[in-house]
């Protein structure tokens, strides 16, 4: 499994995937095997022009690949309920649908039009809600599978329960790694619930490791061009430490095709602190696998969201 690379990933025509995040990346890079491999991909993104780049881009390396864009806002619940209803409405189901947008350590507080703090609300509670939304053309799928991608920086991640949204103190760090540790929990208890009540869906996480993208910047110039010390020796730093995106994609697209991959499980690089290399298990830290955690983060999230998963009509 270690030695895993796109050569690998099976033919997946006639296979739909839904991938956020796509327009650059390793979601860029994810969406970009996977059309290559022969799926009809629907890239789910904020930026409408990056989104025309990019379906240029994979139709002119992959003539008559089937990828499309969809306009999405992670971070308003309109936007992901419109997003998700045109995706519905556009196909019979889906195959892959692929967690992997995400802001990273803005430097000051943020909220989302629905008063989530931004790197929770778009990380992991604009996810939640997509997903709940879609899983009705998951659950139409033969063998679908939610992966969830997720960091190395849910080891530092506590889920705040009397704090959230980060109202009473706020540190960028802080906020990214409770953001990021609920979408791991959210693939742990999606697969949990899976297994127990027998549906045919399958939910992984992964990490890219320190993959060498534009996420490390973006959340920068929320507030300030200029590198903070941490930055400015991670940039010193990151040739020795980092690999592509199109290598941290590939945990990911372990995930999503290979018929070796496990549910409730996380998939990351094999190198030094799981920072980059070829894809194997990945370690998960032992705060995260708290199964009562899991579930109180779900039922809360029902409650921002106003959603349920729905069941599926065959259970």
């Amino acid at each position: 499994m270690s030695n895993f690379t796109i050569r690998d990933i099976p033919p997946q025509t006639g296979r739909i995937a839904v991938v956020t995040g796509a327009t650059s990346g390793i979601g860029y890079e994810t969406a970009k095997a996977l059309a290559d491999a022969g799926a009809r991909v629907i890239i789910a993104s904020r930026n409408e022009k990056k989104g025309a780049e990019v379906l240029a881009s994979i139709r002119a390396a992959h003539a008559g690949g089937e990828v499309s864009f969809e306009p999405l806002d992670l971070s308003r619940l309109s936007s992901v309920a419109d997003c998700a209803r045109r995706i519905a409405d556009s196909v019979s189901h889906i195959d892959l649908l692929i967690n992997n947008a995400g802001v990273m350590s803005i430097p000051t507080r943020h909220e989302t039009v629905d008063g989530f703090e931004m790197q929770f609300g778009a990380n992991y509670v604009g996810h939640f809600a997509l997903n709940m939304r879609l899983l009705p053309k998951v659950f139409a799928a033969r063998t679908p599978r939610v992966i969830t991608v997720s960091s190395l920086a849910h080891r530092g991640g506590r889920i705040d329960f009397d704090d959230l949204q980060a109202k009473k103190r706020y540190t960028p760090w802080k906020a990214y790694c409770q953001s990021k540790l609920a979408t791991l929990m959210f693939s742990l208890e999606l697969e949990r619930r899976a297994r127990a009540a027998g549906w045919n869906l399958m939910s992984t996480a992964a990490h890219p490791g320190y993959a060498r993208t534009g996420l490390q910047s973006a959340g920068r110039s929320w507030d300030r061009d200029t590198m903070s010390a941490l930055e400015r020796l991670g940039s010193f730093l990151e040739p020795y430490l980092s690999h592509s995106a199109a290598e941290g994609a590939l945990p990911t697209l372990l995930a999503a095709t290979s018929p070796s991959a496990q549910g409730g499980v996380m998939y990351g690089p094999n190198g030094f602190y799981e920072l980059k290399g070829p894809p194997k298990l990945a370690k998960i830290v032992p705060r995260a696998l708290d199964k009562a955690v899991w579930k109180r983060l779900w039922d809360v999230s029902e409650g921002l969201t106003g959603l349920k998963i729905p069941v599926p009509e065959a259970a």
